[in-house]
């Protein structure tokens, strides 16, 4: 959800990759309703291993509880967002962690991409997650 909303709100001003320290098979179907509900479409996603080559490509990283399960590498800044586990919940507990992740990722986006106006275009000015700035 948060590579999701990353990309619905900042666009192309940061390249988004997501990934898990322990991926499920699928995505999550209550995750994908809730998005929906949100307007943005994610049942076509994989979920993918979060690999070391992933993060060191990466400016920041944001972390959701794996722990010391997720590689961690000198240079890189880390996020760790503490939320509730979505996993194996019903549509109604998947909600307001969506919400939450929304304002996590709107926060993330005016720290490292704000929109600014100069000459009628936007500019990125950082990095985030497994993201990192469009030039």
């Amino acid at each position: 959800m948060a590579a999701a909303w990353l990309t619905h709100l900042a666009g192309d001003r940061v390249e988004v990759r997501s990934a898990g320290s322990d991926p499920g098979a699928s995505v999550n179907p209550a995750a994908v309703a809730a998005m929906a509900e949100a307007g943005i479409d994610i049942s076509a996603e994989i979920p993918k291993i979060l690999t070391t080559d992933a993060v060191r490509e990466a400016d920041v990283c944001v972390t959701m509880g794996c722990g010391d399960t997720c590689p961690v590498l000198p240079g890189k800044r880390y996020l760790d967002w503490e939320l509730e586990d979505p996993a194996g919940q019903g549509l109604e507990a998947v909600r307001p962690v969506r919400d939450a992740i929304r304002a996590l990722v709107e926060g993330l986006i005016e720290e490292i991409a704000p929109r600014t106006r100069s000459s009628g275009r936007e500019h990125a000015f950082g990095n985030a997650g497994t993201v990192n700035t469009v030039p």
